[in-house]
């Protein structure tokens, strides 16, 4: 009888132990106690930087925006953390101040769009907003964001039967190298990759001159707008590449020029129908030199 208390004793000992080590092999890994003297671990946070430097009046887009990473007890104040809904708010947003590469982008330097009196800020000395009506085809299919920098075409139909017929449609710049200063009411516009909710921008609003206001009036009236987007770089001298400031008064000359429809289809060509050379025939009388007859 004593044996078989003591065989069950053991028994129960030796499936307690078992017990136990299974529950503490399941049990997470105590932290490691800090070594002494070692560095206590800093927590960072990735704030939104410029990506390059930008002037004064620039309106931000995507490739504007950058990172970098930042000891979290030194984020600057007023700096955005990177997350989808800030960088959302600060596309479209005009810079208020020369900003260099790699500084964080602080409120406090931008103007964002939907604030008090940002149109009228945006606008450059001296310049009127002009909004023209547009389509997924003369708008550039939804590509154009505020800032880029653009021709103005004008496609018209001349109404006179009179006229030849490769002379009744004509394409010509109205203006050049006007800024894009907002799409739609939402100042903010573009394709993003794999987007599929993008709708085609109705209305752009360009940044002219009161001249140039003017011809878009009367072009609007005459035919089709088509919005043609300009390089966003130019080469200068010494061969570096530099974003387009966009500074007043760097509008180029309109451009003096038409493109028939002539021009573009010789099928429509019919009116200068080419004639042929004409058949020359040579007659000789007698001992007198010959006379040519053409026909």
């Amino acid at each position: 009888m004593l044996l078989r208390i003591t065989v069950f004793v053991m028994m129960s000992l030796g499936l307690l132990g078992f017990g136990t080590i299974a529950w503490l092999s399941m049990q997470p890994p105590a932290p490691a106690e800090a070594k002494e003297g070692a560095p206590p671990v800093v927590q960072q946070s990735t704030v939104l930087v410029a990506a390059h430097d930008l002037h004064a009046g620039a309106l931000l887009k995507p490739d504007d925006i950058a990172t970098v990473q930042v000891d979290r007890d030194k984020v600057p104040a007023g700096s955005s953390l990177d997350t989808s809904d800030n960088r959302s708010a600060l596309v479209g947003s005009m810079v208020r101040r020369r900003v260099a590469g790699n500084d964080p982008l602080q409120l406090h330097d931008l103007l964002r769009p939907g604030d008090h009196g940002f149109l009228a800020a945006v606008l450059s000395a001296g310049t009127r907003a002009v909004t023209i009506g547009v389509d997924a085809i003369t708008g550039s299919a939804g590509l154009i964001w505020p800032g880029d920098r653009v021709d103005v075409l004008l496609t018209h139909q001349i109404e006179d039967p009179n006229r030849p017929v490769g002379r009744r449609l004509a394409a010509e710049t109205v203006l050049t190298n006007v800024r894009v200063i907002a799409i739609d009411q939402q100042l903010v516009q573009g394709a993003a990759p794999g987007a599929s909710d993008i709708k085609p921008a109705t209305t752009v609003t360009l940044e002219v001159t009161a001249a140039e206001s003017e011809r878009v009036s009367v072009a609007y009236r005459l035919g089709r707008l088509s919005l043609v987007v300009r390089a966003a770089r130019t080469i200068e001298d010494g061969g570096q590449i530099a974003r387009d400031a966009g500074t007043p008064g760097s509008q180029e000359p309109v451009r003096q020029g038409v493109t028939w429809a002539s021009d573009v289809s010789p099928a429509l060509m019919s009116d200068t129908a080419v004639k042929a050379a004409p058949s020359v025939v040579r007659i000789y009388r007698g001992g007198a030199e010959g006379q040519e007859y053409k026909f």
